[in-house]
């Protein structure tokens, strides 16, 4: 990634995650997801299917599932609000997710949408209010099949 005014490295990236993981959101910490790619436009994570975070069925759990997505969804805006020079606050608002197929490996999340994250956080920068913007996530097992599709709603303010 190159490093461009106040573009941020993916080095620096992965260790903003790790901290979030052990400080301000032990879930994220708890299910120790690897970053593997974030540019301006695309994000991509791994959650590796291991005791913590199997089903009794011996799949991914749900909640990991989420996490996963959760993440996807919302490096980005972690990557925009880290490049700018005023605080920014984002939540989910809501979630819908299909799951396909049951994670039977590794699974790997990918949002290639982070422009609309991005717009979203300068028409969230401009006009002061709170902005909504639905994100799409795939998840996908180490066979390359997709086991579950999310639509996240990231919700941006100012403050």
């Amino acid at each position: 990634m190159k490093k461009e005014n106040n573009e941020i490295s993916l080095k620096s990236m992965k260790r903003k995650l790790w901290l979030l993981g052990m400080f301000k959101i032990p879930m994220v910490g708890f299910v120790r997801p690897r970053l593997l790619e974030l540019n301006d436009d695309y994000s991509k994570l791994k959650i590796r299917l291991k005791r913590r975070t199997k089903n009794h069925l011996g799949s991914m759990y749900f909640g990991a599932l989420a996490v996963g997505a959760d993440l996807a969804a919302g490096l980005h805006a972690f990557y925009y609000a880290a490049q700018s020079t005023k605080k920014m606050s984002f939540a989910f608002k809501g979630v819908k997710a299909e799951f396909i197929m049951r994670a039977e490996s590794n699974v790997t999340f990918v949002s290639n949408q982070g422009h609309l994250i991005k717009k979203a956080v300068e028409s969230a920068l401009s006009s002061g209010e709170r902005v909504n913007q639905e994100i799409e996530v795939s998840a996908i097992d180490e066979g390359g099949n997709e086991v579950a599709k999310f639509e996240m709603i990231v919700s941006i303010k100012f403050k």
